[in-house]
Formats: C-alpha cells, sequence, structure tokens
C-alpha cells in the first residue's frame, strides 16, 4: 500500500452506483430472462471503464471497479463456489429476530417477510451439499482484466479489488455436508485462498469484506459481547488461514454493520471487537466513523495501539444519511485521526459501499454519492494543509 507520506490520500470501500443499463441487465437475470453474453460482458466492461475514471477524475487515489460484476455479496458464493445447492426457497432476513428488529418492530416489519417471497437468484437459499471447491473463474478472470485495462487506460496509481470473507459466506449458506461450521468455514477458506492469490497476483490490493464480524452481535440476541469476542476470535483465525501465502503489505481489511438505513442502536462498539480484528494479516483497517453512531469513537484510538506500518481507513464519508457531508467537518475527522495514530498512517475512506445490492439501487441517489466523494477529495486537501503546511 501507498501510505499518505506527503498528503492524506483517498480511498472508499468498494461498491459504487452502478449505470442505469448495467442494473437493467442485472435486474432481467434476476427474473430468469436469458441475457446475450456478448452484450452483458461490454456493458459491464464499459460501466468499470467510465466509473474507474470517474473516481480518479474525483481525486481518488486508491481505486476499484465499484463491485459491478457483484449483484451482492450474498449471492456472491453461488457464483464463485462449488458445493452449493439452491434448496428452492428464499432465504430468511438476518434481521428479523435481530436486536434492531425487536427493539424497532414496526420499522422492521417487511425483514419478517423476506423468507415468505418467491426466491430469485439473488434470495434464494443455499445449501452446502458436497465439498466445497472454488468454481468461478471465468468471472474472476473477467472482472480482473476489465479492471486491469481501465486503471492502465486512465493511470490509476493504486488499485484494490474487494473479496468476501470466509465468515460471510459461511454465514449465508445452510450446511448439510461438513460435520462442524468450524470444518464448513475453513473449506470455504481454503476455495477463497484461490480468488485472493489470483487477485494480488494480478498486482492489485486485496480488501477483504467482512461485515459479519461485528454485525453478529446485532443478528444474535442472545449473545452477550463476550460470547461474540470469542465467535470473532475464530472468524479471526479463520481470516488469517484463507489469506496464507500473501504478504499482509497487499491486504485491507474492511468491516462494517450491514445496516445502511435504521436507527443502528444495538451496533456492536469499536471498544469491543478493534482489538481483535488488528490480528488480522492486513496493512490497512476500514471501518465506520462518518455516521452519528460511530463518530464519537476516533477517541479510542488515544489507547489503542495502532501496530506498526499499519493504515487506519475511518468512514469520513457515509452510506446511511442522504446529508452530504460539509468538506471542513471531513477535515475535522481526518485531523483527529492524523493527531491520535500519525498523518502518514491515515487514509480517507467511506463507511460502506453505496451499491451493495443490485437490486435494491439506488438507495443513495448518485449525484448524492458522487457529491460526497467531491466533499471527501475537498476535506483531505484542506487536512493535507493543516497537516503538512
Amino acid at each position: 500500500m501507498i501510505r499518505s507520506k506527503h498528503r492524506i490520500r483517498i480511498t472508499h470501500v468498494g461498491s459504487l452506483p452502478r449505470p442505469s443499463q448495467l442494473i437493467d441487465l442485472m435486474v432481467a437475470q434476476n427474473q430468469g430472462q436469458e441475457i446475450d453474453k456478448g452484450i452483458y460482458d461490454k456493458a459491464l466492461a464499459d460501466a468499470v471503464d467510465e466509473v474507474v475514471k470517474k473516481q480518479i477524475d474525483l481525486g481518488v487515489d486508491a481505486i476499484d471497479d465499484g463491485e459491478f460484476s457483484k449483484r451482492g455479496f450474498a449471492v456472491y458464493a453461488h457464483e464463485r463456489l462449488g458445493g452449493l445447492e439452491e434448496t428452492g426457497r428464499s432465504r430468511p432476513s438476518p434481521w428479523a429476530e435481530s436486536r434492531e428488529s425487536r427493539e424497532f418492530p414496526e420499522f422492521y416489519s417487511g425483514e419478517k417477510l423476506a423468507g415468505e417471497r418467491l426466491p430469485t437468484p439473488s434470495t434464494m437459499q443455499m445449501v452446502c451439499s458436497s465439498a466445497i471447491k472454488y468454481v468461478g473463474h471465468d468471472q474472476l478472470n473477467r472482472d480482473i482484466e476489465n479492471l486491469k485495462k481501465a486503471a492502465a487506460k486512465h493511470g490509476a496509481e493504486e488499485v484494490f479489488m474487494p473479496a468476501i470473507s470466509p465468515s460471510d459466506v459461511v454465514g449465508n449458506q445452510l450446511n448439510e455436508y461438513y460435520s462442524t461450521e468450524e470444518e464448513f468455514l475453513t473449506a470455504v477458506a481454503d476455495a477463497l485462498n484461490e480468488e485472493y492469490r489470483a487477485i494480488v497476483d494480478a498486482g492489485f490490493l486485496l480488501q477483504i469484506d467482512d461485515p459479519r464480524l461485528i454485525n453478529y452481535y446485532v443478528k444474535n440476541p442472545q449473545l452477550s459481547i463476550e460470547d461474540c469476542r470469542k465467535w470473532a476470535a475464530l472468524q479471526v483465525e479463520a481470516i488469517n488461514y484463507s489469506l496464507r501465502g500473501i504478504s499482509e503489505d497487499n491486504i485491507r481489511y474492511h468491516t462494517c454493520y450491514g445496516i445502511n438505513m435504521g436507527p443502528r442502536v444495538h451496533d456492536m462498539e469499536m471498544k469491543d471487537y478493534m482489538d481483535i480484528v488488528l490480528k488480522i494479516n492486513a496493512s490497512a483497517f476500514s471501518f465506520e466513523h462518518g455516521n452519528p453512531r460511530h463518530e464519537h469513537e476516533w477517541a479510542l484510538w488515544e489507547d489503542l495501539k495502532l501496530p506498526d506500518g499499519k493504515m487506519v481507513i475511518p468512514g469520513v464519508i457515509t452510506h446511511s444519511s442522504l446529508v452530504v457531508e460539509h468538506p471542513e467537518l471531513i477535515c475535522q475527522r481526518l485531523i483527529r485521526f492524523a493527531e491520535v495514530v500519525g498523518r502518514e498512517n491515515v487514509m480517507a475512506g467511506g463507511d460502506c459501499g453505496f451499491g451493495t445490492q443490485a437490486m435494491a439501487e439506488p438507495e443513495v441517489h448518485p449525484s448524492i454519492v458522487w457529491a460526497k466523494f467531491s466533499a471527501m477529495s475537498e476535506g483531505a486537501q484542506m487536512a493535507t494543509k493543516k497537516l503538512w503546511g
């Protein structure tokens, strides 16, 4: 990773607003329609080219492909892992019996109906019925090639590609093959290692997306904080196992809460998880900070010890509000972190992605997303002037 040695550098979490043509094709696929592969592949390549240019034009230093080929990480495993088969029914919402839905039942009433709807490829409950193996080579090679071409064409300085964590895959599938969840988790980690290595071998940074690590608490109200900490420690062991053979210099890690618009009063607090996260073999750690539920947590870093050579990527813009952050506020957020962990160890980022579910776009209108990115760029420039003079 390139450090912020001379200025505050800018990145984001991964998913970005897809163009309407690509969304239309994905919706058609989700409805079971036959889509011409050539038409889809061209639309995807054109969209990646456009979004790479957009990021660079807005001053983003470490760019990606917007996760444009991934309709959502909940269905990620269906396309890339063998050993899974359809159950013929919809996946129930993990939020239906969460701490949040228990306290705000009216707000989350729709979540209880999720499992009763007719299944689509995006909502289908999958079950592990045989040995897990990696089968997503075609999709992976296509994504790598699209991003390579666009990055070279537009002169990207640093490129990352997100991939899902083993824990998040396991959390979305039923298991009828492995004797324990630990065995299932290890098998998924083995398979994903193949994808992780290919991303790094292509010359990209690998970003592990792992929302389940900290939203496990809100989704399991029967468990205590200590229960969830013990569980999280096991997930971190699996992540590190899945990253074997890859230098941590090439790895970023992101975790978040999996909720966009919501009250968020039961989010697991940073003080209860960050010491565990810092044991992950990664060079940079991305987390939520740019929203009213978590902005205060910067102060924890006065006591948290950031390991030597590591970086933080706090969210300074958020996906959980339509309000465009003021550049001065973004500047203040960055300076707070610079003062507690060192300016060279801070990179500006977002709380989460802005296009995580293609079937649900646009939750935040693209024009607002890009206004947020523009504000992030301006705020980082302000922070650079104050930190470097």
